[in-house]
């Protein structure tokens, strides 16, 4: 779908082991989800897939790497880290509707 791999994960965040690639995927999945639900399109439709929006799951998929217990330091209210929502903003499909 997006070509966002766990190696290329790791590459991102520099890590040179495999001991958490299941979690990793996970953090993958959990971000093109947050992506695809944020912009309102289904990002297997986007062909080919944005850089920007590649280098923002990346971004997430280190956030969610880093804070799994984002409670523990008080950022609990933070989604996402700076700069994502800016980023997705760009591709957010546009809603309009008449007021009825």
């Amino acid at each position: 779908m997006t070509g966002i791999t766990p190696e290329l994960a790791k590459q991102h965040m520099r890590i040179d082991h495999g001991d958490e690639d299941a979690l990793i995927m996970l953090y993958i999945e959990a971000a093109e989800q947050y992506v695809a639900h944020y912009i309102g399109r289904t990002l297997a439709d986007l062909n080919p897939f944005p850089a920007d929006l590649k280098l923002a799951i990346l971004r997430l998929v280190a956030f969610y790497y880093e804070c799994r217990n984002i409670a523990t330091f008080g950022l609990s209210s933070q989604i996402a880290p700076q700069g994502v929502a800016v980023t997705l903003d760009s591709h957010r499909e546009k809603w309009f509707h008449d007021g009825e």
